[in-house]
């Protein structure tokens, strides 16, 4: 597959779990350069030494960020452009959730929800987007979720924070269109990783499997809310291309 990515420059947030991770490896696979800004440096690189063993062209680092600070971001941008000199993707990949009624939220869990799930995407978008217009070329990706267009029980927060990223999406895009700078948005379904392997101890789903959210009964429960009766899985870790 050529996705016409090669030498192209890419970050991708959260990028050493689950979703995040498939994404990092699929760009190096294609022969970009990928910066994963992960907040688990382990975590990500474990993942950046994975990519790097793919040998498409395209090399891959972890920069420790956390999104939900601004001066984090902007040092994790200016790290990439010493690096590799241009940023042309952005992959705003970080979510949490923490699912319990919302009338039992603490003011903690709120803010942390928020943060994460949206204030991420808008930190990462403000440092990004100033050099794409100065390039006039760009491609942001924010990876929101059915929730922000369906909503979902135990889970109010989580779902208003992605339909805040469906919103910026858009607002961007008409923002941004005359720069050359294309802005879009993914609203994935549930999204279960295959092995442990592929989630850091931060990871939001290393969370849930400690609670039991991977048990087959809440896992069947997911299934059927689904039209076609089977939830997500990432690619696996070596792309066969």
């Amino acid at each position: 597959m050529d996705l016409g990515l090669a030498g192209r420059t890419a970050i991708v947030t959260g990028g050493g779990s689950n979703i995040g991770r498939a994404i990092s490896l699929t760009l190096v696979g294609e022969g970009a350069n990928v910066v994963i800004a992960e907040l688990d440096e382990a975590q990500g690189s474990k993942v950046a030494a994975q990519a790097n063993t793919l040998r498409a062209g395209g090399r891959c680092l972890c920069v420790k960020t956390d999104v939900t600070s601004l001066p984090s971001v902007e040092d994790m941008v200016s790290q990439t452009l010493r690096e590799f000199g241009k940023i042309d993707v952005l992959v705003n990949n970080v979510g949490w959730n923490t699912i319990k009624p919302f009338v039992r939220y603490s003011p903690e869990e709120v803010e942390r929800v928020i943060r994460l799930s949206f204030l991420g995407a808008v930190y990462c978008c403000r440092a990004v987007l100033p050099h794409m217009v100065q390039r006039k070329y760009g491609r942001v990706v924010n990876i929101s979720s059915d929730a922000g267009r369906v909503g979902e029980p135990s889970a109010a927060i989580y779902s208003s924070m992605k339909a805040g990223v469906i919103g910026l999406a858009k607002s961007l895009a008409r923002e941004m269109g005359r720069f050359a700078i294309c802005v879009n948005v993914v609203c994935h379904g549930l999204t279960i990783p295959r092995t442990p392997e592929e989630l850091g101890e931060m990871s939001m789903w290393s969370e849930r499997e400690r609670q039991s959210v991977f048990s087959p009964e809440t896992v069947d429960a997911a299934i059927r809310r689904y039209a076609v009766r089977r939830v997500g899985t990432p690619p696996r870790t070596q792309p066969t291309w």
